[in-house]
């Protein structure tokens, strides 16, 4: 990208284009109005235990009024959300289903679903400046827990580019730019050749960044590899995936890092970076 294309990546942009996204999927889900009931009542208690403790004053309470409807009119509620409260979901998810299998991470707010599928053996959809940065060979297994390797496996992988913008979120990027589904082997095997993202900041020129800027936080989150990980019969994974000696790894602005998710790439004689990481899939609830 250029430095014009860059200059026109906006938050106020990003935000609207991940909020399209999410009110063209719509999702439901089957919860009693008994239990709905008593989330409400305890976020709402909650939320006035800490405007007791804190003393609010209304001024306060207007600039949080008028803050959130700034984050709504930026499309930047996804965004929001995805950064400061999804870590926590997952975490929830993750351990009241009692799973084994490899670590879950956050999806963040810039999925898009039915990527091309590739082939076991693939190279990632990338423009000719993509093709300029570090390259990196992720290869692996996807298995059930016992080490078995799983047929009909896909590794479903997206990622930002070296300037830290994704495909259909920022301007001038071809549409399935550094997205694929990969088709894993028989025995549930990956090779894909792509590139080492670099960190980048979050869209921090809306409400989302005035938010961090109020108490004096960061933007930035650490270079990562999107996946969501399949097979049949068996618990689908998303997941992140960090790497070693990274910036930002110990303070990533969406709290999303775990030590089981951390890449450790090697170096090969023709210059690219090599890793291997393996998926392990509890079975299917």
């Amino acid at each position: 990208m250029t430095d014009t294309d860059t200059a026109v990546a906006t938050a106020h942009a990003s935000g609207n284009a991940a909020t399209d996204k999410f009110k063209t999927a719509r999702v439901s889900c089957d919860t009693s109005p008994e239990r709905a009931g008593a989330i409400y009542r305890d976020v709402l208690s909650a939320l006035g235990e800490i405007i007791h403790r804190h003393e609010v004053t209304y001024d306060e309470y207007r600039v949080v009024k008028q803050w959130i409807i700034d984050v709504g009119e930026y499309g930047e509620v996804p965004l929001w959300l995805d950064v400061f409260v999804e870590h926590e979901i997952e975490d929830v998810n993750y351990s009241r289903n009692a799973l084994a299998g490899t670590k879950g991470s956050i999806e963040g707010p810039y999925y898009v679903a039915n990527a091309p599928e590739l082939p076991s053996t693939c190279t990632m959809p990338m423009t000719e400046k993509d093709a300029q940065a570090t390259p990196l060979v992720f290869s692996g297994q996807v298995t059930d827990l016992a080490g078995n390797g799983l047929a009909g496996a896909t590794v479903e992988l997206w990622h930002a580019d070296e300037d830290g913008f994704y495909s259909q979120f920022a301007p001038n990027l071809p549409e399935w730019n550094l997205r694929g589904t990969i088709v894993c082997d028989d025995e549930g095997r990956y090779e894909i050749a792509t590139i080492q993202p670099a960190p980048y900041q979050i869209p921090h020129d809306g409400p989302t960044g005035w938010f961090i800027e109020s108490y004096g936080g960061h933007p930035w989150r650490p270079a990562h590899l999107h996946l969501m990980v399949k097979a049949p019969g068996k618990e689908a994974i998303t997941t992140q995936l960090y790497f070693a000696g990274g910036q930002w790894l110990e303070n990533d602005v969406a709290t999303a890092t775990k030590p089981e998710l951390i890449l450790d790439p090697k170096a090969g004689d023709d210059g690219k970076n090599y890793v291997t990481y393996n998926f392990a899939l509890d079975p299917e609830a």
